[in-house]
């Protein structure tokens, strides 16, 4: 039996606890340093249990080290995987908890990327301009940390730069809405809710399309001996739908066997990343993959 856990990072400590004194297997899609604190200094009891622990799941956390493990399948030796998220719901979407796990996360905020083989500082921040391609286009994107991230070039020892970047919006949003949140959450840092509400009203007024939620990995590794880039992508216009989703295809795998080992997990490094895309398409999340010859710096 698995118990996942929702919708706060607080319940989700009750939850990691409860979860071993009843000998249960456990899953979680909250992203919470405190949490993952937690959940590393019981790791070894975890694993002496013989329970099977899945953490930060859902698309992001979740989704970017996945789509780096799923470039690295389709390649003999991989150099970069850059992950990019784009994230526009447009006004219909209500608010939730997780907006305000989202303003939680802020607290804590880190933009580290791995480049040229070292870790940046985490209180560094990486601005890029990446191309999406399609209807999104080339936009201004700046760095964020994951934890699922960090073991990565350990798992790849080619791999010499990685990381996750997040896409601008709107000007609006961007440079007077997003402001006034840093500061109001400096000055005020237990209105979380508040808080939320406000950043919520500004993604929900100032917005333009395309709308969906969208995740990519750009790649540049070695097949057959030829350098080549990869882009491999999932999108879906509701974002909720694309959190849900991963999480339902990772516990298809941990149904059937080949997902439950024991011990602490990430989703991203412990589900099998072909069958995660396949059995998220199935579910109408839409991915693609597009191999070219040749260093592309965009696709």
């Amino acid at each position: 039996m698995v118990m996942v856990a929702a919708p706060t990072t607080a319940y989700a400590e009750n939850v990691v606890r409860t979860s071993l004194e009843m000998g249960l297997d456990y899953l979680d899609i909250q992203l919470g340093a405190r949490k993952f604190a937690l959940l590393q200094l019981l790791a070894d009891e975890i694993e002496r249990a013989g329970r099977c622990f899945i953490t930060e799941a859902g698309f992001h956390p979740g989704l970017p080290s996945a789509l780096v493990r799923y470039a690295a399948a389709h390649l003999d030796s991989i150099e970069s995987a850059i992950t990019l998220g784009y994230l526009n719901m447009g006004k219909d979407l209500p608010y939730s908890e997780a907006v305000d796990e989202l303003i939680e996360s802020f607290k804590e905020y880190n933009g580290q990327v791995f480049k040229n083989n070292q870790w940046t500082k985490p209180t560094s921040l990486e601005m890029r301009a990446c191309d999406f391609g399609g209807d999104i286009g080339r936009r201004r994107c700046y760095s964020m940390f994951f934890e699922e991230l960090r073991p990565l070039p350990s798992m790849f020892p080619s791999l010499r730069e990685t990381g996750f970047y997040i896409s601008e919006m709107h000007w609006m949003l961007d440079w007077v809405v997003m402001p006034i949140t840093w500061a109001w959450l400096k000055i005020a840092p237990k209105a979380v809710r508040p808080i939320g509400k406000f950043l919520w009203w500004g993604m929900r007024t100032f917005h333009k399309p395309p709308y969906r939620v969208e995740l990519q990995v750009q790649a540049v590794g070695f097949k057959d001996r030829r350098r080549v880039a990869l882009q491999a992508s999932v999108a879906h216009p509701d974002g909720y739908e694309l959190t849900a989703i991963p999480v339902v295809a990772t516990l298809l795998q941990y149904l059937d066997g080949s997902a439950r080992k024991p011990g602490l997990w990430m989703m991203g490094h412990l589900v099998d990343p072909l069958r995660l895309m396949k059995d998220m398409e199935k579910m109408g999340v839409v991915c693609s993959i597009r191999i070219q010859s040749g260093e592309a710096q965009s696709f």
